[in-house]
């Protein structure tokens, strides 16, 4: 079987934060990622993020550009991914994520770079904020690019 290419986007807001949400009815199901999905035939990255955002999220965003890739394979699910990464900011009237397909994700949250990094740490703490468990293509983004950060990527 051969790779597919997915997308996953990194939606700011002002404050720095960025859209999480947990995935369900799919791969990764329990998991917490990115809103994103499937390049189709003929799409740019850039047309590929804006539909999956304002699709899953109802929201709007623009200065969409390419931040990084990850080489995800999904041993347990039969899949081969290459992840593009692509970044944008909210902007309109609406900031609030809507769950837009409820059945495949039930739940958005703003959260830090620094938050979804701490995730994969072996301390765990409780409360609202407490770690959850990240998606593949997030997983190996942290660790196939330890050095990356999503404010510090080139735009380009």
């Amino acid at each position: 079987m051969n790779p597919r290419v997915g997308v996953g986007v990194f939606v700011f807001n002002k404050e720095g934060q960025v859209v999480l949400g947990r995935r369900k009815n799919s791969h990764g199901a329990g998991t917490w990622a990115f809103p994103g999905g499937h390049l189709e035939f003929g799409e740019s990255f850039e047309d590929c993020a804006a539909r999956e955002v304002l699709e899953e999220t109802g929201l709007k965003a623009s200065d969409f550009h390419f931040l990084t890739t990850t080489n995800d394979v999904m041993v347990d699910d039969g899949k081969h991914y290459i992840t593009i990464f692509m970044g944008c900011t909210v902007s309109g009237d609406n900031l609030e994520p809507q769950l837009l397909e409820p059945e495949k994700c039930d739940r958005w949250e703003w959260v830090t770079w620094e938050e979804i990094r701490s995730y994969l740490s072996p301390i765990h703490t409780d409360g609202p904020k407490a770690p959850r468990k990240l998606f593949l293509p997030l997983v190996n983004l942290v660790k196939q690019r330890p050095g990356f950060h999503p404010a510090g990527a080139s735009r380009g």
